[in-house]
């Protein structure tokens, strides 16, 4: 089960950790404290001990005082610094930034090297501010709908925030690339994220915050109309979304995640496998479960 670790002397009460908590999990106890109020909505993203400015909250045991600092000049260093931004400040980004962004698109790799991806580039507030209405409106529809309400349980936790008129989906964010790509293309379902992953590390490199947004991709391919207002073209398949703009907050730390596992392949044995193992490996090599 995550928890978090508060030290009293060193917390200042600032509340970053709560307001930064994307899951919504951390909330101020009556002393104006934080603490673990949902740890099941937990993503263990190290947001709140990466964003204290005092080194007091840590999370699983891990010392934020490990932790080693933010972007240093290399690519290393940028790779581990990046952090996904819920909090954008009101302004939007100058044409000048987004232009650069722009410039760099064709160079991003495709499969087959088709480079038929199609990239909608949401450029003012005022649009985002729109498909935020358009969403909240057809949200609170579908999940006071007894019947069609399962389409969108994904969304039940967040209903009474849908109805307080409060940004979920887009996190009150000034932009959004909607990367699409077309349903015969080779690599589907692969070039938009590989396109994000190289947009996401060029707008770090430039101050610009980004954030994989699940939830505005469910809710583009679950109304249709939001394909028109993004001008996806037709035979196209919006594969992901990505929200961007100015950062209102400032990590002091980069995080220290759990490694993932790894095999040294150095040698090649061969195992006698049953033929039920084989059948096994090759269904879960197509099928996710």
């Amino acid at each position: 089960m995550n928890k978090i670790t508060v030290d009293k002397e060193k917390c200042v009460q600032c509340g970053l950790c709560v307001s930064d908590c994307i899951s919504k999990c951390i909330e101020l106890d009556q002393d104006n404290y934080p603490k673990m109020t949902h740890p099941n909505r937990c993503l263990a993203c190290q947001h709140c001990m990466a964003i204290c400015p005092k080194c007091a909250l840590s999370f699983n045991g891990k010392n934020p005082e490990n932790s080693e600092d933010v972007f240093q000049g290399d690519v290393l260093s940028l790779i581990k610094s990046r952090r996904s931004i819920s909090q954008y400040k009101q302004e939007e980004l100058s044409q000048e930034e987004l232009n650069k962004i722009k410039a760099m698109l064709p160079y991003i790799p495709t499969g087959c090297n088709s480079h038929k991806l199609h990239f909608s580039i949401v450029e003012k507030r005022a649009v985002m501010n729109e498909l935020k209405t358009k969403v909240n409106t057809r949200l609170i529809k579908l999940l006071n709908n007894k019947v069609l309400s399962p389409l969108v349980k994904h969304f039940e936790v967040y209903k009474n925030s849908f109805e307080r008129g409060e940004d979920i989906i887009f996190r009150d964010a000034p932009h959004m690339i909607v990367v699409s790509s077309p349903i015969t293309a080779p690599c589907a379902p692969q070039d938009p994220v590989i396109a994000l992953s190289y947009i996401e590390l060029y707008a770090q490199s430039m101050g610009i915050g980004t954030c994989w947004c699940g939830y505005a991709e469910i809710c583009i391919k679950l109304f249709p109309e939001l394909c028109d207002i993004l001008e996806i073209p037709k035979g196209y398949t919006p594969v992901y979304a990505m929200l961007l703009g100015k950062p209102a907050v400032n990590y002091q730390r980069v995080t220290q995640p759990e490694p993932y596992t790894i095999s040294e392949i150095k040698d090649v044995i061969v195992k006698d496998s049953c033929w039920w193992c084989k059948t096994k490996r090759l269904i879960t090599n197509f099928i996710r479960g």
